[in-house]
């Protein structure tokens, strides 16, 4: 079954020290430079908070071993390759986003935690949602703003045991997932030792501009201007669950629904794909949609190494990630097999060509960066290969690396450990209360009914 994690009750103190700017470690071009048409949309106007936490080890006297000191350190080493990071966001004619690399740094915070990892982990707060999070990313007054505020935030804070935890909260519209973690991955290195990070940052964020003009090929459902059918619940009945899917989970879910089917073409569904549509069917359901009402999904699909048509060089660190809606009616979704909802993720996936792009660029400038569409809306992003879960700054990998927030509507594919150690998949979801409640029961039938 898989699990699903309910947070316990944790308090614990947290001793903060003045919030500082960490700029590069030497002189860097002071020049203003254009984002692409990806990054400047919308929907990435928004900071996004991420988090990792870190066990303890021994180390020898001789090594450095205040896991802030290194951080910071190298932190400030990284953002020289890195300076554009370290600047702050300006918006020209047409909203148009430039980075002017002030070289002024990113918000980094020192603290200390009275609580052992060991403690968070007997308290399930190492997935979502977090509570603790406010006290381990301190809002630093003034910092969320999207123009003329740091791009980064950063916290370090120790533990008792030895462990600490990294949060931070990004400015979405400088890089997307992937790009956030080969930053941190370039920290990591530097903090263990190496001269220089072992890739290269490259920005070239006008490979993904508009064309002159725009002339969309595709009619982008993932952007209707239409109207909420259904007003979305109050937020203060929402409530967040994190569900872990297990490889033998997964397995089940396939072999109980007969995936692969034919209208799969006999190959087999991805993990992506099966959770993605299960999931989807199950939040229908307990949402109680009617059942000519319209629902939507929109997968974020990452075109970074997959479309060479586009020219992205290795090292790219921008947004490279388009949304893909598909649409129908609640009635439809959930009269269809597992199978059938399967086929339409895969159909939305294979839409993302290199014209599939160029259109979407054009859509956003020639409608003025315009919104995902949120009527009913079901977003998934998966960040399994972002990289979160590679991140060691010479302790080892992080127990949790990854998102720290998901919203209504809104849920990320994260890789985790379950309780076996095995490489598993967290979901975060959050839903009105009887509405998870009704969700958990979807998702344990998923594992106990023929499809």
């Amino acid at each position: 079954m898989p699990e699903m994690t309910t947070p316990t009750a944790l308090t614990f103190a947290v001793h903060r020290r003045e919030p500082v700017l960490v700029g590069p470690a030497k002189p860097t071009p002071r020049e203003t430079k254009r984002l692409s048409d990806i990054d400047d949309q919308e929907v990435l106007r928004a900071h996004v908070p991420f988090i990792f936490f870190y066990r303890g080890r021994q180390v020898h006297e001789a090594e450095d071993c205040d896991p802030v000191a290194v951080i910071r350190q190298a932190l400030g080493e990284a953002l020289v390759p890195y300076y554009p990071l370290a600047g702050r966001l300006r918006e020209i004619e047409g909203r148009k986003l430039v980075v002017d690399c002030t070289g002024e740094g990113v918000l980094f915070v020192e603290a200390d935690a009275d609580v052992r990892l060991a403690d968070l982990e007997a308290a399930d707060v190492l997935r979502a949602p977090f509570p603790c999070l406010d006290q381990l990313l301190f809002d630093v007054q003034g910092s969320r703003g999207v123009l003329n505020c740091p791009l980064l935030l950063i916290q370090v804070t120790r533990l008792l045991c030895g462990g600490f935890v990294l949060a931070l909260r990004l400015n979405h519209t400088i890089c997307d997932a992937i790009g956030l973690a080969q930053f941190m991955l370039a920290v990591a290195e530097v903090a263990r030792g190496l001269p220089a990070p072992s890739v290269t940052p490259v920005w070239s964020r006008e490979l993904l501009e508009a064309r002159t003009p725009p002339k969309p090929s595709f009619p982008h459902r993932e952007f209707d201007a239409a109207p909420i059918m259904i007003p979305p619940p109050p937020v203060e009945t929402m409530v967040m669950r994190t569900f872990t899917f297990s490889p033998t989970d997964i397995a089940a879910i396939k072999k109980n629904y007969c995936l692969p089917a034919a209208n799969l073409q006999n190959t087999a569904a991805t993990s992506f794909e099966t959770l993605t549509a299960a999931l989807w069917r199950a939040r229908t359901a307990a949402l109680e949609f009617p059942p000519d009402e319209e629902v939507r999904l929109t997968i974020i699909v990452n075109f970074r190494t997959t479309l060479p048509e586009l020219s992205l060089p290795a090292g790219y660190y921008g947004n490279a990630c388009v949304p893909v809606a598909v649409v129908t009616t609640a009635r439809a979704l959930l009269s269809g097999s597992l199978a059938d909802a399967v086929a339409l993720v895969r159909e939305a996936k294979a839409a993302v060509t290199a014209e599939f792009v160029r259109s979407t660029l054009d859509h956003l400038v020639l409608h003025g960066r315009p919104c995902v569409a949120l009527g009913n809306l079901f977003l998934v992003s998966d960040n399994r290969h972002a990289g979160f879960h590679q991140v060691d700054f010479g302790r080892g990998r992080p127990v949790y690396g990854g998102p720290a927030d998901a919203f209504f509507g809104v849920s990320f594919l994260v890789a985790v450990r379950d309780g076996d150690g095995e490489d598993a998949v967290a979901v975060p979801v959050v839903l009105p209360g009887p509405a998870m409640d009704r969700f958990a029961s979807e998702v344990e039938m998923l594992l106990l009914l023929k499809g």
